[in-house]
């Protein structure tokens, strides 16, 4: 059931993106009486359709390939290499036949749509949710790093208290891009000495490796339980709601990590939980099961400094504007250090499969949403570059074509199309080769 909740989930938010995407052409042509044959959610690769209808001379559809979706526009040279209509006499209605300028909106409507969705959802979420983080200034018990964060230096118990000597209010920037793209430098408290950690450039290629253990995480208080799970060792040992435990065999436990690292030591072995019941001291026996997972949720630990701040409906737009805009922000950095050689492509582009495992198997709107705005900016920017076939190729033409006084010829546009063609069916080979390899991984 969590298989088809994920696949339903990012096959929703891709369908969302396509269709108002293509809709930003579909509705720029029409603006300018430029002819729209076909709109289709989906590719009808080889004509087969899994649904169509006619209305007012425009074909709508879904296609069975469900690697995107097109609008197809009259007297143009697109994905469809359909060349038959340009041998003839440009007619009014035709795209070739309008203005440049025109031309180059119609190119920009996909993209425009996706930026205004982007922002629009963030801004929502910004005023429906506000934002819920840790005072990293009150962060009394510090941090646990993960395998990538004790590599380069970190410690149990370590304060971060600044990011290239810019202080660290809201935990949440130390897992930011602005931490995890690398190339930075943390001031780091350690038992009352400040020191210096490095994180490399190549950091990401590590914590791609490593994706099921967080690079740090905040140190908790182990607190009472709050959910036992029907089935679970911790219901066979009888773990009840409200039981603190305070010894594992014979070492006390204070924090969370403390169990994790004991829990873990014992994997397939008995072990004595000592926990407090209405004050008293119960021992439980358990056996560690393969996973070293017990089996129940606790309770909020009080001493970590949460703060949550709600936002008025116009305060939450520059708010939601800003974290769209970090994402194409985040995403020129990442290219970058790809074409630097810093991190390894395969380490950091993910395709429809990699993305369906961010939605989840279970539903939660907030995290659906939240994926959809980035995905939106995501998608403005990668239909942005400079590739044939891409948005952003038809735009640099438009743009020579502006400067030059005269467009290119057609069959320099025929020619370019089809080395973008190849060029986007290469990098979708490689993106799910990429995302089968990670999973079987």
């Amino acid at each position: 059931m969590g298989v088809l909740i994920m696949i339903a989930q990012v096959v929703l938010g891709l369908s969302i993106l396509i269709v108002l995407h293509e809709l930003g052409h579909f509705l720029a042509a029409r603006a300018f009486g430029i002819k729209v044959e076909k709109f289709y959610l989906f590719f009808d690769a080889w004509g087969v359709k899994l649904f169509k209808f006619n209305f007012k001379g425009c074909e709508y559809g879904i296609g069975w390939l469900p690697l995107g979706g097109y609008v197809k526009i009259a007297g143009m040279i697109d994905e469809s290499m359909d060349t038959e209509q340009l041998k003839g006499e440009p007619q009014p209605w035709e795209f070739r036949s309008k203005p440049a300028w025109q031309r180059l909106i119609v190119m920009l409507g996909g993209i425009i749509v996706n930026v205004v969705l982007g922002i629009l959802i963030f801004w929502m979420l910004a005023f429906k949710f506000g934002d819920t983080d840790i005072d990293n200034t009150k962060l009394t018990n510090g941090i646990v790093p993960g395998i990538v964060g004790k590599e380069i230096g970190l410690q149990t118990g370590d304060k971060i208290v600044a990011i290239n000597n810019q202080q660290v209010v809201n935990f949440s920037e130390i897992l930011s891009s602005k931490v995890l793209m690398g190339d930075v430098n943390l001031a780091v408290e350690r038992a009352g000495v400040m020191k210096e950690i490095h994180v490399p450039a190549d950091v990401l290629n590590k914590i791609s490796d490593n994706k099921n253990d967080r690079f740090i995480s905040i140190r908790e208080h182990i607190t009472a339980a709050a959910l036992v799970q029907a089935g679970s060792e911790a219901s066979r040992m009888g773990l009840q709601k409200g039981d603190s435990i305070i010894y594992l065999g014979e070492q006390k436990v204070e924090f969370f990590d403390e169990y994790k690292d004991i829990i873990k030591a014992n994997i397939n072995k008995k072990i004595d939980v000592t926990v407090v019941r209405n004050g008293r001291d119960t021992i439980l026996n358990a056996t560690v099961p393969e996973d070293g997972i017990l089996g129940f949720n606790m309770q909020r630990d009080q001493t970590v400094p949460y703060i949550t701040v709600q936002y008025g409906f116009l305060e939450s737009l520059p708010i939601g504007a800003t974290r769209a805009w970090n994402v194409v922000a985040d995403n020129v950095k990442g290219f970058t250090k790809i074409f630097k050689g810093e991190v390894r492509a395969d380490k950091a582009l993910s395709g429809p499969i990699g993305i369906a495992t961010l939605f989840g198997s279970e539903v939660d709107w907030f995290r659906f949403w939240n994926l959809v705005g980035m995905l939106s900016m995501a998608l403005a920017f990668m239909n942005l570059l400079p590739i044939p076939a891409l948005d952003g190729g038809h735009v640099v033409f438009l743009l020579i074509e502006m400067i030059q006084g005269k467009p290119l010829s057609e069959n320099f546009l025929e020619k370019a199309q089809m080395v973008g063609f190849f060029i986007l069916v290469a990098l979708m080979i490689f993106v799910f080769g990429n995302d089968i390899f990670k999973l079987i991984n």
